[in-house]
């Protein structure tokens, strides 16, 4: 149950904590083993660094392809989608008219890692607009895929939106990008740990995912995922060891051995997502989702009585799991709403403008319980009306 699970984070019990989505929270059981490997490290670097961490960055890489379902030599740690977003939009060889087709639903960086392969290429970054409220995958996706044309040459598509946590239709999309010889590039920042991650399944050119969100391991630990025909195009951001690796060091893979060693840096991180993929398995993961999500579901129902404004979702949707934007009236001093929120009610949870609309975003991940969103409701209650 949730109360159980609270007491297994660290996460200040004054604060109703409702902001995973932004700074996800890593369980005591995972935090341990995270410090119990920078003790290692500390006690002898060069062992843990120079003999002994490709071999267990292997290993964790296996856990982890195990969880995704995918093959550990196609998997890389890197330390965040922004980063896994910018290598390949720097390897890819656009050419001026190429388009790279996405959604006005995506995260600002890695936009503006397209933007500067664009600008340099002469390649052209193309936002198809997915109004909201969104009423089905199938209406998504049509909306989605009016914005290809005979010059697209990239999809990029967050999985889950970060600013609206909006489902996008990664699968149909890929399946049909594939078929019109389209690469794919898929933001996987919010998906593993919110929902069930089959890699081989989805099969997408390219996904980057975070493993310190949703999966909460420690922060910077996430991944990249390149189909093998496209992994010989991928240049590192740092041309580090790796880029002439000796037989005795090298992982046998270019893509390996360009992404697994950037300089000297702390490995803890990626060595303890075994950890969180064991904590999530043993607290039995997949109940623990349907109850947050029911939590939420409850939220988002008061908060659209209380401001009288309709869903972005429907009822009941596949379209939002453990996060979700409930709309603000259009006159609310968001930065004045966040700041009484916090201050006055202890509530964590972050106010958001897109494409001219305000909202409120609200994550519940394991540890939150009744009591947080209540917190955020009578808040929301005595607030609202002052902030507007």
């Amino acid at each position: 149950m949730l109360t159980p699970l609270k007491s297994l984070f660290l996460l200040d019990p004054c604060i109703h904590y409702l902001n995973h989505g932004a700074f996800g929270a890593c369980p005591i059981p995972v935090f341990e083993t995270y410090q119990a490997w920078q003790r290692r490290l500390e006690t002898q670097p060069t062992l843990l660094l120079s003999r002994e961490y490709a071999a267990l960055l292997q290993e964790a890489r296996a856990t982890l392809g195990g969880f995704l379902n995918a093959p550990a030599d196609d998997l890389a740690y890197i330390p965040n989608v922004t980063f896994g977003v910018n290598l390949v939009a720097r390897s890819l060889a656009l050419k001026p008219g190429d388009e790279i087709l996405t959604s006005d639903h995506e995260y600002g960086a890695c936009d503006y890692a397209w933007e500067v392969a664009c600008e340099r290429s002469g390649a052209v970054y193309r936002r198809q607009s997915i109004p909201l409220p969104a009423h089905s995958c199938e209406e998504v996706f049509e909306q989605f895929w009016k914005g290809v044309t005979p010059r697209t040459k990239v999809i990029y598509l967050s999985h889950i939106s970060s600013f609206t946590a909006l489902h996008l239709p990664v699968e149909a999309v890929c399946q049909r990008a594939r078929q019109a010889g389209i690469l794919t590039v898929i933001d996987g920042a919010h998906a593993p740990g919110q929902i069930a991650l089959d890699l081989q399944a989805l099969d997408a050119d390219v996904y980057t995912g975070n493993c310190h969100k949703w999966m909460m391991s420690p922060k910077g630990a996430g991944f990249i995922h390149v189909q093998p025909w496209l992994q010989p195009q991928i240049q590192p951001l740092v041309v580090s060891w790796g880029y002439h690796a000796a037989a005795q060091h090298s992982n046998g893979s270019q893509f390996l051995d360009y992404l697994t060693w950037g300089g000297t840096h702390d490995p803890a991180a990626y060595l303890s997502v075994p950890a969180a993929i064991r904590f999530m398995a043993e607290s039995d993961w997949d109940a623990v989702r349907l109850i947050c999500h029911a939590l939420l579901q409850d939220a988002l129902e008061r908060t659209h009585e209380l401001t009288g404004l309709p869903p972005v979702y429907p009822p009941g949707s596949d379209l939002y799991h453990q996060m979700a934007v409930v709309p603000l009236p259009p006159d609310t001093d968001t930065e004045g709403l966040s700041v009484r929120l916090y201050d006055d009610h202890r509530v964590e949870a972050p106010l958001m403008e897109w494409n001219g609309r305000k909202f409120l975003r609200i994550s519940v991940q394991g540890y939150n319980t009744q009591e947080d969103l209540d917190a955020l409701l009578e808040g929301l209650k005595i607030l609202l009306p002052q902030t507007q």
